[in-house]
Order: structure tokens, then C-alpha cells, then sequence
């Protein structure tokens, strides 16, 4: 079971992807460096020209693509004096891997990214800020047990401990028996992660001083918010270097977009529900369909800008800390 989830690969659907030429004077450079197993990842530095950087973002990605499907993002961090160096996890998209092996993974891949970009000559001395949503918001969290240095990070609905996805999911599947499969979850992940395997936000987050962003709508059903946000709320919400900010209905991914963007797919998925009658279109179908159809630039514009920008206003306060 657990196999079938993380032991296969993850590309981003062809017709939702991004493209450089989405984004004006937008740059991206390409490099590859190895994670813990001598596995190959694929990252990019996106940047714009003649812009003085404050500091580098590295992003985290979700589950189920890669680091494409948040270009957005970076773009966003981009204009406003930011580089940022984003990478395709292990078994996802450009990067080398059967399966991503597991949810830790993710912590060592972050982990072994951070240390790569002191590689590169032209963000090797920036401060360091972390950026991630959902796998990617647990990852970031839990890379500070390994990288204390790092000045602030933003979590959008993450978790905290690697099982709790599964925990999650594993409840709204089979109910109350997941608990009892959760014992043999963990020791696959220890196997299969070693060290990694036992990072969590919490100690991430008493590991280090940065500062902590942490967003969360209580409507999640994919990371419930009793998995991240609450924990950390509880023990933190008079802590000067975290601030936190809750939602009630943005769901899981929709926390990232803005309301024009989530009324228009829902009309241009309606759209194409009665353009094929209702029946099930085979991937060309669909791609076709997008390609004639989907407006790329309310798509290539779609981030809930108030969010990002306390996440920016959020970073700009630990350039000199």
C-alpha cells in the first residue's frame, strides 16, 4: 500500500504546465546536483535581470508534481527583490528516481538543496528563506533540524510529522483502523529514510530561531488543520517570530489563489463537463481542450496576492536578523 503511493513517479500534466515565456523577464538556469542517495535533482534559479536580491527562497513542492506547478510563486518572490531556487524532488518530473520513496524524502532533498545552492556563485552568500505548500510546507518545517541557519520560512498548509498525511487520508479511507497500520508505516520510513524519517516541524522549529509564516484554512481536507496549524498555534501563538494566519474556506490548494482565478476554473471546468456531454475525455481530449480554451493569462495570474504578499512583508523583517 504504501508503495503504490510513493514508490511510483509524479510529472506534472503536460497542458497545465508553465513556461518561461509565461512571465515577463523572467530568467531560469538550469543545474543538477545529488541528494542523499546519490540520486540526480533537477533545480532551477529563477531570477530577473539588474535586480539587486535580498535574499534566495528555495521552494519545496507539493505532492503529485513538481516544482513547475509553483513557477508562479517564484515569479511572484522574483519581482519583489527576491531570487529563488526551486527543484524537482526525487521522483518527480526532471529528477531521478523510481518512486519519491517516501514523505521524509522531502526533508533530505530540501536538506541536500540548501547545501547545494552555496555552490552557486551568484546566490552562495544571500540569506537563506524557505517556501512551501503541503509536503513542501512539512518539509521546509522539518529541515530546520538540519539547517538552523536559515532566516524565515513560510508553511502553507503543512503538517507535522511525516505519518500524518497518511494519517489523514488513511481516516478518511478505513476510519479508526489506520491507527492500527500507522506502527508499520513508521518503520517503513525508517528504513527507507533513516534520520530523516524522525524530523518534525516541532523540533525543526525549537532547533532553530527564524522566523515561522504559518497558513492554514480550516476547511483542508487534504492536510486537516489539526495536523499543522493547531499544533502549532497551541504552543506558539505568543511567540514574537511566528505569526499566523487562518482561513475558513480556502481548502487545500485554493489557500494560493485568488478569488477570479477559483470562479473562472469553476466555470471553465463546467464548461468542459458540457462541452464532452458529461463522459470521461481521454487525456488528448482534455489537452486539446485546455490548449484551445484556458485563459493563460488569468491562469499564469492566479496567486491570492494578499497572502503572498504578508508572506514578502513576513521575510522582509528577517533580512537582518
Amino acid at each position: 500500500m504504501y508503495n503504490s503511493v510513493f514508490g511510483v513517479r509524479y510529472q506534472t500534466t503536460d497542458y497545465l504546465k508553465f513556461y518561461i515565456e509565461d512571465f515577463d523577464e523572467l530568467n531560469a538556469d538550469r543545474y543538477e546536483f545529488t541528494s542523499n542517495n546519490d540520486q540526480k535533482l533537477v533545480g532551477y534559479h529563477y531570477y530577473i535581470d539588474n535586480s539587486d536580491s535580498k535574499a534566495v527562497i528555495v521552494m519545496a513542492h507539493g505532492l503529485g508534481s513538481g516544482h513547475n506547478t509553483y513557477i508562479d510563486v517564484a515569479y511572484y518572490f522574483t519581482q519583489h527583490g527576491y531570487d529563488v531556487f526551486a527543484y524537482d524532488a526525487t521522483g518527480n518530473d526532471e529528477s531521478e528516481g523510481d518512486g519519491i520513496n517516501g514523505i521524509p524524502q522531502g526533508v533530505a532533498d530540501l536538506s541536500y538543496a540548501i547545501n547545494y545552492i552555496n555552490e552557486i556563485e551568484e546566490i552562495k552568500d544571500l540569506p537563506i528563506m524557505l517556501w512551501g505548500h503541503s509536503w513542501g510546507g512539512y518539509c521546509v518545517s522539518a529541515v530546520l533540524n538540519f539547517h538552523p541557519e536559515v532566516k524565515a520560512i513560510a508553511s502553507i498548509a503543512g503538517f507535522n510529522r511525516s505519518g500524518d498525511l497518511i494519517q489523514a487520508q488513511g481516516e478518511l479511507a478505513i476510519g479508526g483502523f489506520i491507527n492500527f497500520m500507522m506502527p508499520y508505516v513508521n518503520s517503513i520510513e525508517g528504513i527507507k529514510c533513516g534520520e530523516y524519517s524522525s524530523s518534525t516541524a516541532l523540533s525543526g522549529f525549537a532547533n532553530s530561531e527564524c522566523g515561522i509564516f504559518i497558513a492554514h484554512s480550516s476547511d483542508d481536507t487534504t492536510v486537516p488543520i489539526e495536523y499543522g496549524y493547531n499544533i502549532y498555534y497551541k504552543q506558539y501563538s505568543n511567540d514574537p517570530r511566528f505569526t499566523f494566519i487562518k482561513y475558513s474556506d480556502r481548502g487545500h490548494s485554493n489557500i494560493l489563489y485568488s478569488d477570479e482565478y477559483i470562479n473562472y476554473m469553476g466555470k471553465f471546468t463546467e464548461d468542459m463537463k458540457n462541452y464532452f456531454n458529461e463522459k470521461s475525455p481521454t487525456h488528448e481530449e482534455r489537452a486539446l481542450y485546455y490548449n484551445e480554451n484556458l485563459d493563460r493569462k488569468i491562469y499564469c495570474n492566479r496567486l491570492n496576492t494578499e497572502l503572498f504578499k504578508n508572506i514578502v512583508d513576513f521575510y522582509n523583517l528577517y533580512l537582518e536578523v
